[in-house]
């Protein structure tokens, strides 16, 4: 016993080493900041999870994971994946892997995206993924393209914001079945669609509205979402308000409440919303590249607050002096 007590005091040192080295190729340090377009962040348990759309080069692979635990020092896991949380061939779609946001329910971690112009759940134990499908399916099955879903949970249902291309990206909203294989039938409903001329400033005839986010503040839905071309530099994000998160919603008279103007930043749109480990609110979006190149996009944070607001519902204020890039 005394032999065997000396060997293992003899193997600790090396143990601890290979397990530190181990731990060391788990994951990498990103250098030169993140560049994921139509971005989120899911805060859990102190530890920033960021997901998003891809450049043109890896879009077609899948969905990356990137993780920090302070908002400026960001990391890409290396697994068998290669740093996808949701990787090609393990659930829907085959190519335009887009827009993701990851949600909890229970013990397991969803995962709505968009593929083929199409949009999936897909779900996983984990944060860093694999997310699968045990049925490959995407969530509606017609002639309309959808894409940029956000699924929101009100009492014991969840909800699904997401937009549809009809004669434009117009932003709809339909109540998911409870296993998230799909929609029920009969609860698609719009929200709201471009109507003001800072919405268009191309004067397009595809006008569009997106990236819907939704929060509750104060028994009040609050809509976040862009609009213009993601390739113009007018791209920006405002929001609307509503009782229901059926509608019907009120655009806010400070529209657009990210823009260029704000930020100095061209292209300022498609996030969503977390807060950090002190509960300050963050909106994570992303600009373009230079203001000479859109792509690939960068990815920023602007935090914000609610202010009490003459019209009775609190307002969205922008600190753009902290406006950053990750």
């Amino acid at each position: 016993m005394k032999n065997l007590q000396k060997y293992i005091i003899c193997l600790l040192p090396a143990y601890i080493w290979s397990c530190n080295a181990v731990l060391k190729t788990e994951t990498a340090k990103v250098n030169g900041g993140i560049t994921e377009a139509d971005p989120t962040i899911f805060h859990y348990h102190g530890k920033y999870y960021l997901y998003g759309t891809s450049s043109d080069m890896t879009v077609n692979k899948g969905i990356y994971v990137f993780t920090s635990t302070d908002l400026k020092h960001w990391y890409k896991p290396i697994n068998k994946e290669n740093g996808l949380a949701l990787e090609k061939g393990k659930s829907f779609g085959t190519k335009g892997f887009w827009a993701p946001q990851v949600f909890k329910k229970e013990s397991m971690f969803y995962m709505a995206y968009v593929a083929n112009e199409e949009i999936a759940i897909a779900s996983s134990t984990s944060l860093l993924g694999p997310f699968m499908q045990t049925f490959t399916q995407s969530l509606f099955h017609d002639n309309f393209k959808r894409i940029d879903p956000f699924v929101l949970k009100e009492g014991r249902d969840y909800y699904i914001y997401y937009v549809k291309l009809d004669h434009g990206n117009k932003i709809y909203i339909a109540k998911l079945k409870n296993d998230f294989s799909g929609v029920i039938t009969g609860t698609e409903k719009k929200c709201l669609e471009a109507t003001a001329p800072w919405e268009n400033t191309a004067k397009s005839d595809w006008p569009v509205t997106e990236g819907p986010t939704v929060i509750k503040h104060k028994g009040i839905f609050y809509m976040f979402y862009s609009a213009n071309d993601f390739r113009s530099i007018n791209y920006a994000v405002g929001y609307a308000t509503s009782n229901s998160l059926f509608g019907p919603w009120k655009k806010s008279s400070q529209n657009p409440i990210i823009s260029s103007a704000n930020t100095g930043r061209n292209g300022t749109g498609h996030g969503d919303i977390f807060h950090d480990n002190s509960g300050q609110y963050y909106y994570v979006l992303h600009v373009h590249n230079t203001n000479e190149m859109v792509s690939p996009r960068r990815t920023a944070i602007v935090p914000f607050s609610f202010a009490p607001n003459k019209s009775g519902f609190d307002s969205i204020k922008i600190d753009k002096q902290k406006f950053r890039d990750l």
